[in-house]
């Protein structure tokens, strides 16, 4: 089989092959064209050392930090920009004051329970009013005492320098600040406490102390507001925490603990000592351990000592409740103790596939990417769903309990959920926790490229893992939306997140790796770039250019398609035109055109003739002739004279190829989405023999909305499909097909009759015991 291209004439001709040089920013010494960082590449450092304590009582959190400050840029700086994410609860926040709803009709109007305001959500805004949020800021100081002069804007502080900070060198500052932790089941966010029936609390704690925003070579300081989804973009460094918290609680961190002696019980050490060369989950801290804390308070608080090296934040979860299983991973590099922390309401869930999902996860990101350097990998259960710091990530399923029985059970989503959500989480490890690009201007660059690789790892946990997001067909709805966004938008200005910067990157990369590159070429160019970039920040230019790079492949009209535009995939099959090469004998093409005249329909008027009108020369032979017995397809001998005459003059090439009898095809294909794509042809032949034919996107440089391709087969081809494994993300899979393919579905029918509304009757109906007596209550 072969396929050729007709190239047909160009009209209102739009390059969708151009290359990228317009968007993507001219590469330097720092950046260079390959996509990999420059001789003269920098970054700056700030580390950390912070002494902290959590109030459970007040819940609220005092502490005092040093940053020094490491300028390893060419630049001089006059001043410094801080992070102060909390401030994000206060009452003037722009987060608070520039928040909008989706339309009035969802409020006065709603079409179902769907698109109503909820209770907790009329909750989270009243309590939104009241919440005394944000960094209260006691005391900005340089390394001798003395105050330095300060300014918050909202979510940000800039630090003015007495002395110019010159290249090269550091400056050491402290800052004394505390804040209230917020009820994250009310106000949400990333971090917060969440309060039990057994009225114990469980505490995430993240973005809890002062940051140095980042100042790199492209974006100067990235000091764009905190609005809650744009998360954050931030500089490498040691830290050394020091947290007070009540003496009965159990401390999961960043970093490796200090003090275990000081915090643990001699059991408690053995069995983490024994936890490092397990083959299974070692439980540190009992369910029973962890219930008998529950019912009673200690008195006093234990200071629990971490120390952290080359991370980019630190983060931390502290309760009494906390259920405690540890297992090591050694491979390679890699060297890891991963952890679960979780109360015993996630439980059986939680003792079962969360330290596992840790581990798969190491296993599986290390394939593609890099072997995880970081000693310690920790999933902790609390009020956060899902969310990522260095070395510890916040997840949130838990099993459900039948509130008359008491029958704990989880559902087929709850324990996929949990699998799922820890595979991302731990996965931001890797991306962007070390790859470390710009949450705050383009999340897909953490969220996208996490999820792929996600979905790489879910593959290898089990087969038919149920995928919830990945899939190019489960893009498909988003990418025929209308309120359908370029991959390329700042994170604060995307509408459906989910869609935007989840799940079309990862069917973007999908596409690449098995459609567009192949697993070959797409594995070696992802995970060279991880090599490049891993601990350094990268931007979305770096990414396309290193893929290009490593593949050998020129992608800038996937990446303009997929990233830059909202064009979506959608190629019909238009239409299909049979030929075959004409052997020039007689013999054999006028039995061809006979054949096809006989296939062609009887009219209408012979088929009515036929059998029930008398014919003259029927009754009379004598009337017959030659032409009754020869019709226009009668080979003559002038026929087969001129045939002879013609094969003579011909070279013994040109005689066999007229003796080929191959089938010919010409196939239109239209463009109606606007987005190029490879086309994947499913071709099957007369004999049932079905065999696939990729073609590359290039196909289309000619022409991006009509082509023709020639098809030549060794058989009759019976039916043609485009992308029949749905693998480009084609939102309307009905023009894919010919001959055209019915599509089923399911008509619901439904009662002409509607309940009418009885008022009389509703008044007159009994009312419920149980009513009677809450509303008995009430009173």
């Amino acid at each position: 089989m072969s396929a050729i291209a007709a190239e047909p004439p160009r009209t209102n001709f739009d390059d969708k092959f151009r290359q990228l040089e317009e968007l993507l920013p001219t590469p330097n010494t720092i950046r260079t064209a390959s996509g990999a960082p420059g001789h003269a590449y920098w970054q700056q450092r700030a580390d950390y050392t912070i002494r902290a304590t959590l109030d459970e009582a007040n819940r609220a959190i005092t502490g005092a930090e040093t940053i020094t400050y490491h300028n390893n840029s060419p630049d001089t700086l006059t001043y410094l920009w801080v992070q102060l994410d909390q401030n994000i609860y206060k009452s003037n926040s722009d987060s608070r004051t520039s928040a909008t709803i989706r339309s009035k009709d969802a409020w006065s109007q709603p079409r179902g329970p769907e698109e109503g305001m909820k209770f907790d959500a009329m909750r989270t805004l009243m309590e939104a009013r009241t919440f005394d949020g944000g960094f209260n800021i006691k005391s900005v100081k340089d390394a001798n005492g003395r105050p330095l002069n300060y300014v918050i804007n909202r979510t940000m502080m800039r630090i003015d320098l007495p002395q110019p900070l010159k290249p090269g060198s550091r400056v050491a500052f402290s800052i004394e600040w505390h804040h209230n932790i917020n009820e994250q089941k009310v106000l949400g966010g990333r971090s917060g406490y969440e309060k039990f029936d057994d009225k114990n609390d469980l505490f995430e704690i993240a973005q809890w102390f002062p940051r140095m925003a980042a100042y790199y070579d492209v974006y100067g300081w990235q000091h764009k507001q905190f609005l809650g989804t744009g998360e954050f973009t931030l500089e490498f460094g040691d830290y050394d925490v020091q947290v007070t918290v009540p003496a009965d609680h159990i401390v999961a961190s960043t970093g490796e603990l200090q003090n275990p002696d000081a915090v643990l019980t001699p059991t408690q050490r053995q069995r983490l000592q024994q936890a490092r060369t397990a083959t299974k989950p070692v439980v540190i801290v009992t369910q029973d351990e962890a219930e008998a804390k529950e019912k009673t308070r200690a008195a006093g608080t234990k200071t629990w000592h971490f120390k952290a090296k080359n991370v980019r934040d630190f983060a931390f979860a502290s309760s009494r409740k906390f259920i405690w299983d540890a297992q090591g991973y050694k491979k390679d590099s890699t060297n890891v103790l991963a952890m679960s922390y979780y109360p015993k309401e996630g439980n059986p869930l939680w003792e079962k596939y969360s330290t596992q999902a840790i581990i798969h996860t190491i296993d599986q990101y290390n394939k593609y990417s890099f072997d995880y350097p970081y000693p310690v990998a920790i999933s902790v259960n609390g009020p956060v769903g899902g969310m990522e710091y260095p070395m510890i990530s916040f997840n949130g399923p838990r099993p459900t309990k039948d509130k008359k029985t008491g029958e704990i059970t989880y559902s087929k989503r709850s324990k996929y959920g949990l699998i799922g959500v820890i595979i991302h989480e731990v996965g931001h490890n890797y991306f962007p926790m070390i790859v470390n690009s710009d949450e705050r201007q383009w999340t897909w660059m953490d969220e996208g490229l996490n999820s792929f690789v996600q979905y790489l790892a879910e593959q290898a946990w089990e087969e038919n893992y149920p995928l919830s997001r990945g899939e190019p067909r489960a893009i498909v709805d988003y990418m025929k939306s209308a309120n359908q966004q370029p991959i390329m938008t700042n994170s604060e200005s995307i509408s459906a997140l989910g869609p935007n910067a989840y799940a079309k990157p990862t069917a973007a990369l999908i596409v690449l790796r098995e459609t567009v590159l192949g697993r070959e070429l797409f594995d070696f160019a992802f995970r060279e770039y991880a090599q490049r970039w891993k601990f350094k920040r990268p931007t979305p230019a770096d990414f396309f250019r290193t893929m290009e790079d490593a593949s050998g492949t020129d992608l800038d009209w996937f990446w303009r398609g997929w990233f830059y535009t909202t064009d979506r995939v959608d190629v019909s099959v238009d239409g299909i035109s049979e030929y075959q090469i004409s052997s020039k004998d007689p013999e054999i093409e006028k039995k061809w055109k006979k054949a096809q005249r006989d296939a062609e329909p009887i009219s209408i008027t012979d088929q009515r003739n036929k059998g029930t009108l008398p014919r003259r020369v029927d009754a009379h032979p004598e009337l017959k002739d030659f032409y009754n017995e020869h019709d226009d397809f009668t080979v003559t001998n002038k026929d087969r004279n001129k045939y002879n005459e013609a094969v003579d003059g011909l070279e013994d090439w040109e005689k066999a190829l007229l003796k080929e009898g191959k089938h010919l095809y010409l196939v239109d294909f239209s463009n109606v989405g606007g987005l190029v794509t490879p086309l994947v042809l499913e071709i099957q032949l007369a004999s049932g023999k079905k065999y696939i034919e990729r073609i590359p996107a290039e196909v289309w440089r000619y022409s991006p909305q009509k082509i023709t391709k020639l098809i030549i087969t060794d058989e009759p081809m019976v039916s043609l499909t485009q992308d029949p494994f749905w693998e480009t993300a084609d939102t309307d899979v009905s023009n894919n097909s010919w001959p055209r393919k019915a599509m089923p579905s399911r008509l619901e029918l439904f009662k002409t009759q509607r309940e009418q509304s009885d008022m009389m009757k509703d008044f007159n109906e009994k009312l419920k015991v149980k009513e009677v007596k809450e509303a008995k209550k009430a009173e």
